[in-house]
């Protein structure tokens, strides 16, 4: 199971030249990450602020804010979507990393998994963004000042 002769500081030291570039995409991946959890925390502090005011309004003030929590709970879906997808790509690099140093510590031959791991690893965090994009374009598009507080001439 071992290799059967001791593994030399070069060749350690090779595994991990070998592995730095996936464990940099890690370091990218851990502040994108950082990004999303902010912005889901501002998405759930905003849709707490909003849960007393919806339920002490009646009428078209009711359906403003019932309008705008959907939005909010179809935000928090969004960057939660785009939170796992980018957590999957951190773990399989992390199992790129790990091959990398099996298949060179017991001489196995895992370059084809390697090659599909960092491949689907790429996939996933490609989707992490784009639902991350479709996530502010949403948030953007919502944001919209009512045409009546435009309108309004200030009291003289």
């Amino acid at each position: 199971m071992f290799p059967t002769s001791p593994t030399s500081v070069t060749t350690v030291a090779q595994i991990i030249q070998l592995a730095v570039a996936p464990v940099f995409l890690l370091a990218g991946i851990g502040a994108f990450l950082n990004v999303c959890a902010g912005r889901l925390s501002r998405i759930v502090d905003r849709s707490r602020q909003i849960e007393p005011l919806l339920l002490a309004s009646r009428g078209t003030e009711h359906d403003r804010w019932l309008g705008e929590l959907r939005v909010l709970d179809h935000r928090m879906a969004l960057v939660s979507r785009a939170i796992f997808l980018t957590v999957l790509a951190a773990v399989l690099i992390c199992t790129v990393v790990v091959l990398l140093f099996a298949a060179s510590l017991f001489n196995a031959h895992f370059g084809t998994a390697i090659s599909l791991l960092f491949i689907a690893s790429m996939v996933a965090i490609g989707g992490g963004f784009a639902v991350f994009l479709q996530e502010t374009r949403v948030g953007s598009r919502a944001v919209r000042i009512r045409a009546e507080l435009l309108e309004h001439a200030p009291d003289e």
